[in-house]
């Protein structure tokens, strides 16, 4: 828990680093080109779809005309927008972990080590192929399972549950990889991931709780379109700073946790320290006891001289 503690203000503070900031803006640039070409492109086809998606089916037809009796005919022109971006804001999430992976994880990673950890060995169990494997299939196994769990958001409790779960667990398997990639061996990191499972796969769940605090601001651009422009880049930019956190999060605890086990190695394979003085007692000769005075008499006992 010290740890955990200790990494977690330390990733805090880094964050406040000129050049993380700086980092931070690499990918909010490449994620704001990318949201604006899909959103030139494809945002009125995708809106004009939800919407006769929507109209084709009586009961939601029905939910609207209730709407309009109820005063809130303005909502009927914002569920389509809003349906689109919360349906895109996966995608948002995945493309903006990925380029914090590729951007700004090697340089945040190469930050802590300097300012740490100069002297932590590099074993390089990891490589880039490796990590662009891993970060393939874990991408595709969390979009599968958000995708079968869509339908348990209609329970309240589950849709503030399974989401966080599972771009934790994501989050977990992404980041540990490519910290230890370069420092650990393979040994030391499937030691590493067995002894420290819960607090990684805790700390991936944390920072899936913040990353789903910019879906307020998804909401709030979904609401006040005329907003849109500048909300969209706050929140990618939230989301970037989220993924760079939990990158300085995990680089801080995972170099600690490694640098603590190869120090409890080295220190259960040194050889015992034997006492010096324990081999003068052995080489000890015992000496024969002194002879005691007779009784009555004054003559005090012999001592023998130091070099007897």
């Amino acid at each position: 828990m010290k740890l955990l503690i200790d990494s977690f203000w330390r990733a805090a503070a880094y964050c406040l680093h000129p050049r993380v900031i700086a980092l931070s803006l690499l990918p909010l640039l490449v994620m704001v080109l990318l949201a604006l070409g899909l959103g030139y492109f494809f945002w009125v086809p995708a809106v004009d779809a939800v919407r006769g998606f929507l109209a084709s089916y009586e009961v939601v037809g029905s939910f609207m005309a209730w709407l309009e009796k109820m005063g809130f005919a303005s909502l009927k022109l914002v569920l389509a927008p809003m349906l689109v971006v919360f349906v895109i804001t996966p995608l948002i999430v995945v493309l903006a972990l990925m380029a914090v992976a590729i951007l700004m994880t090697p340089s945040m990673l190469s930050l802590v080590r300097d300012r740490r950890f100069p002297d932590l060995e590099r074993k390089r169990g990891g490589s880039n192929l490796g990590s662009v494997f891993l970060n393939t299939w874990c991408i595709v196994v969390a979009m599968v399972l958000m995708v079968v769990s869509i339908p348990f958001w209609l329970i309240p409790p589950l849709v503030l549950i399974l989401p966080p779960l599972i771009w934790g667990w994501l989050t977990y398997k992404v980041m540990v990889y490519d910290v230890l990639s370069e420092h650990a061996s393979k040994d030391e990191r499937r030691d590493l991931i067995r002894q420290h499972k819960g607090p990684l796969l805790g700390m991936g769940v944390i920072t899936g709780y913040l990353g789903a605090a910019p879906s307020l601001v998804w909401a709030s651009g979904a609401l006040f379109i005329a907003m849109a422009p500048v909300l969209v880049p706050l929140a990618i930019w939230i989301y970037t700073l989220v993924f760079a956190f939990s990158a300085l999060w995990f680089s801080h605890y995972a170099l600690s946790a490694l640098q603590a086990m190869r120090a409890a190695q080295d220190a259960s394979k040194a050889p015992p320290l034997t006492p010096a003085f324990n081999s003068q007692v052995n080489n000890v000769e015992l000496l024969p006891p002194l002879p005691l005075p007779a009784p009555g008499s004054n003559r005090p006992p012999l001592l023998l001289p130091p070099s007897a």
